[in-house]
């Protein structure tokens, strides 16, 4: 069995969306509330207690209002919260649980799907409590599919979607990958990737071109009342901030289609793709000075995207160690030579004269070929 999640666009109507902003409010209150019990908890007896939102409904009428399978999984979220900060075995831990801001939290609830309380048909989507909700069905589910959760969540922009998890038997792919139909891919700054046939993948900045626009937009904003930090937002501040989360989301569409499209493609082309195991946070970090360049791209998403279709093709994804030096070697005598950043050439002593970036990808496959033979 394996899961896989579809996001929906929904439409609420005033109700519904009335409703949903209560869920969130709910969720938030409850978190906080269990949050501040299992601190004092621990100041009087040096142990986290255990809680759970039906001790809160007392005090707090409101609560039976909403999704009681809502306020459940904060619970679960709390506490794994908690495992993440404490567990022994996890290797980069978390910071101690935070309360949550009702002016900076994410607005998010999920619910579980109990004997059909979610189901996803032709026009919209069914939730508890909230009923059949508007949506835009894109993507279909197959008749096996089982709805195992929902999430719903309203971005900054104002609109609203769920995503709706589903499990299902995975099935017998009877494809067999030809290692020789290959291509290595070496991370390219100043496009998304060259290829080891000599392609450069090249993709709209799309940040960089909607700068203007955004600038603009920012200025406007910071003249509102409602922008320093005490002050109470106006609404013409509030309306502003809507056009501005508008233009983000608006980017973030475009990267993400943009990503989509080539990543399938390179998932239909070839059997076996072979990758440097890179650290885009590191890349993008503001002391390699191409932080924007290297988040614009979005060559991190773009990888995630490439290894689910891949897998779902049944196909191959190699990773090569990062510190593998594929732009020092010379891909035809296997010398190696170190270059600066700098150096956009790589000419080696045996004659070999082409693009680094090229000469990078083809010993990217060659290495990844290596290691997918060996495994």
């Amino acid at each position: 069995m394996t899961n896989i999640a579809i996001k929906y666009r929904i439409y609420p109507t005033a109700e519904q969306a009335v409703l949903f902003a209560r869920t969130f409010g709910c969720c938030r209150k409850v978190y906080n509330l269990m949050l501040s019990d299992k601190i004092e908890g621990y100041k009087v007896s040096g142990k986290f207690p255990a809680v759970t939102p039906a001790k809160y409904k007392k005090d707090y009428p409101f609560l039976k209002e909403v999704d009681s399978l809502a306020l459940a999984n904060v619970q679960l979220h709390l506490q794994s919260a908690f495992r993440n900060r404490f567990s022994k075995t996890r290797k980069n831990k978390n910071g101690f649980p935070k309360f949550k801001s009702a002016k900076h939290s994410r607005k998010s609830y999920t619910t579980n799907n109990q004997k059909g309380t979610v189901a996803v048909s032709t026009g919209g989507i069914k939730l508890p409590k909230t009923g059949v909700v508007k949506a835009v069905i894109h993507r279909k589910p197959d008749a096996d599919w089982k709805i195992k959760s929902a999430t719903v969540s309203q971005d900054s922009d104002g609109k609203y979607y769920v995503s709706v998890l589903f499990e299902y038997d995975v099935p017998v792919i009877n494809y067999t990958a030809d290692i020789t139909n290959a291509v290595g891919l070496d991370y390219a700054s100043d496009g998304l990737y060259m290829d080891s046939s000599g392609n450069k993948a090249m993709v709209h900045k799309y940040y960089r071109e909607s700068h203007k626009k955004l600038a603009k937009e920012q200025r406007k904003l910071s003249r509102k009342t409602g922008f320093r930090k005490k002050e109470n937002k106006s609404n013409n501040y509030l309306r502003q901030l809507k056009r501005v989360n508008r233009i983000h989301r608006h980017i973030a569409n475009q990267r993400l289609d943009s990503l989509h499209k080539k990543s399938t493609e390179i998932a239909n082309r070839y059997d076996v793709v072979c990758i440097e195991d890179l650290n885009m946070k590191a890349i993008g970090n503001k002391g390699f000075g191409n932080g924007k360049a290297t988040f614009d791209n979005g060559y991190g998403m773009f990888i995630s995207m490439l290894e689910y279709k891949l897998k779902l093709r049944g196909k191959y994804l190699v990773r090569i160690d990062k510190w593998f030096p594929s732009s020092q070697i010379c891909n035809c005598c296997g010398s190696i030579k170190k270059l600066s950043l700098k150096d956009r050439v790589y000419r080696c002593d045996c004659g070999y004269t082409g693009d680094r970036d090229h000469n990078a990808a083809i010993n990217i496959l060659n290495e990844g070929l290596r290691i997918l033979q060996v495994s």
